[in-house]
């Protein structure tokens, strides 16, 4: 089953080249009622990474959703060049369903050099290899959360906190989430994938301390959640088929909105990337 789904992540991020920057996705044969934010980000940067005349390491990602895709249909990824110099590219890409937008990116590449470095702090956690993994975790859990049970699983997360639905039953409250995480095969010598897996992979607990900070979880509680908008900036280069800590937290919610921030880190402690995710999330108390 893991290599299944890892190879269906790879099928997914293995766009058809329809001509004049179009490029077509399909869908993993496991999905939730609308197309995966993370899958479609994932395509979109794959698309415009594949438009560069040559390869161009990312610096940023930014999408924005407007309406939800239907996973019975492929994604069609409309890119438009917007600069191609020799250390610098801009593309814009569209996803289309039926001709209706679904969402908008913008991604930046810049081939920058040596320079100054520093960084934000890994936090001190335990090494991934000893805790247990997300299966572990939902034994017992499978009709409170059944579609993370049910869920695609390209990716092996070991969590080094209680996630949502334990805290939740332990009646406990966490203002963070961090997560080891690397693909569940091994991946492809290719940047753009090692990157598109990361970015797919960003959206998947960055929400999470923004419910955890009130003892909220999935699955226990009547919330309803939808992505706004998701950034990404890439610092060093990635090779996501190794160990990546994703530390995120909540620095604020207001007016039914909530933001998520993140860092992904190597094991060495070097901040591989950074995450800002903005989301609709309502909850709903039961009376």
């Amino acid at each position: 089953m893991p290599q299944r789904d890892f190879d269906e992540l790879l099928a997914v991020l293995d766009l058809r080249d329809g001509g004049n920057d179009v490029y077509f996705g399909t869908h993993p044969s496991k999905n939730p009622i609308r197309t995966f934010g993370g899958q479609m980000m994932a395509q979109a940067f794959v698309a415009a990474s594949r438009s560069l005349p040559r390869y161009l390491p990312p610096s940023a990602l930014t999408m924005h959703f407007i309406a939800g895709g239907d996973p019975t249909q492929d994604l069609e990824l409309r890119v438009v060049r917007l600069r191609d110099e020799r250390r610098f590219a801009n593309r814009r890409v569209d996803v289309v369903q039926n001709d209706q937008l679904l969402a908008t990116g913008l991604v930046a590449y810049l081939a920058g050099g040596a320079g100054l470095e520093h960084g934000v702090d890994a936090p001190d956690v335990e090494p991934p290899h000893d805790l247990p993994t997300i299966d572990e975790l939902l034994i017992g859990y499978e009709t409170t959360v059944p579609l993370f049970v049910e869920a695609l699983k390209p990716i092996e997360w070991r969590y080094t906190n209680d996630p949502a639905w334990v805290m939740r039953a332990k009646g406990e409250q966490l203002p963070h989430n961090r997560v080891w995480m690397k693909t569940m095969g091994v991946m492809p010598d290719d940047p753009v994938l090692h990157n598109a897996a990361l970015v797919y992979s960003s959206d998947t607990t960055v929400l999470d301390s923004i419910i955890t900070t009130h003892g909220l979880s999935w699955g226990h509680d009547r919330i309803f959640a939808a992505t706004i908008n998701h950034s990404v900036w890439f610092h060093r280069p990635v090779r996501f088929d190794e160990w990546v800590l994703y530390s995120t937290s909540s620095p604020v919610a207001a007016e039914s909105r909530g933001m998520g921030t993140g860092h992904f880190f190597d094991l060495a402690g070097r901040a591989l990337a950074t995450v800002v995710q903005e989301g609709l999330v309502k909850y709903f108390p039961v009376k």
